[in-house]
């Protein structure tokens, strides 16, 4: 009978992030909690430095029979419940393949990748074609039973931008733009779409595929899916990589550019992905100003102000 796996170093900026999200009681039992999961699913770690994000545990395995693999450990809550269904309704078709779950844990186990090749330090363009032909492929699947979906949270949203539209600590034109994109929201709400969405695919959520296991060059990792419409997935791609190309004077033609590029990569609609990105703009600033910061809002408002200026 083997030793059984000792418990897995979690690394302090994940113990941080993780903590401020779920708390400590969950960032406290994730050393054990992995260990029991390799032990469950006869796995043992390589030794290989483990990935985070903010709220995940990414552990290099190797399987029984010797292949590699990828534990993700995480909590399970609205935005990470339905990546199980997700995967396998893509079943690898663009996106990284599942090969097991545990629902009691959420644990994941996962095709390993290269995580050292992403779209990062690719050329932009070439990453903005990849990302959009990622999302036509994904974008073509019918959102799965069990997949939360955009009409809802649309709605949600709605409701959680009103008390901020007559926050006096809020400038007034800012206060209107708010009610311009909420205006928005509203309207889209009542059509929301039917395809499962991935939600965040910017470019370090694109890996290359290990050397001999698949055709394709790229591979789309962490959704936090959604049932609704393409136009929706844009914004991660419109403002990432946002100073390579935006200096002074600059934002709105770079916004254009990439909207007009991944619009006809992907295949959809400019009003409609146009107007989702309103509402995903609207999404970023609320969040921002439940967690109490009121001053700046990034590259959200500048993607606004070129798509509707």
């Amino acid at each position: 009978m083997s030793e059984p796996t000792p418990p897995v170093g979690v690394p302090e900026a994940l113990a941080r992030s993780a903590t401020a999200f779920f708390g400590p009681e969950w960032v406290r039992n994730l050393p054990r909690l992995t260990a029991r999961q390799c032990d469950t699913w006869n796995l043992t770690p390589t030794g290989a430095r483990p990935l985070f994000g903010k709220a995940a545990l990414v552990v290099p395995v190797r399987r029984a029979d010797g292949s590699p693999a990828v534990l993700k450990m995480q909590p399970v809550d609205d935005e990470t419940e339905g990546e199980p269904a997700a995967l396998r309704a893509w079943a690898g078709d663009g996106a990284v393949r599942l090969l097991d779950h545990a629902p009691a844990t959420g644990a994941l186990l996962l095709e390993a990748l290269d995580p050292a090749r992403t779209l990062r330090d690719v050329p932009l363009d070439r990453a903005l074609t990849v990302i959009g032909s990622l999302l036509a492929r994904l974008d073509a699947h019918a959102g799965p039973h069990g997949v939360r979906g955009l009409g809802a949270v649309t709605r949600s949203l709605v409701d959680r931008a009103r008390p901020f539209l007559t926050d006096d600590r809020l400038g007034s034109g800012f206060r209107r733009s708010l009610s311009r994109w909420a205006s928005v929201a509203g309207e889209m709400a009542s059509d929301p779409g039917d395809r499962l969405l991935h939600w965040d695919l910017h470019f370090e959520n694109v890996l290359a595929p290990l050397p001999g296991t698949r055709p394709e060059p790229w591979v789309a990792i962490d959704p936090k899916p959604l049932v609704g419409d393409p136009g929706y997935e844009l914004l991660p791609a419109l403002r990432n990589r946002f100073a390579e190309e935006a200096g002074p004077g600059d934002a709105d033609a770079s916004v254009r550019r990439r909207f007009d590029l991944l619009t006809e990569v992907v295949g959809i609609d400019r009003d409609r992905a146009r107007a989702w990105t309103l509402v995903r703009v609207l999404e970023d600033c609320v969040w921002q100003l439940e967690d109490g910061r009121r001053a700046r809002f990034g590259t959200a408002e500048a993607v606004a102000h070129a798509l509707t200026g």
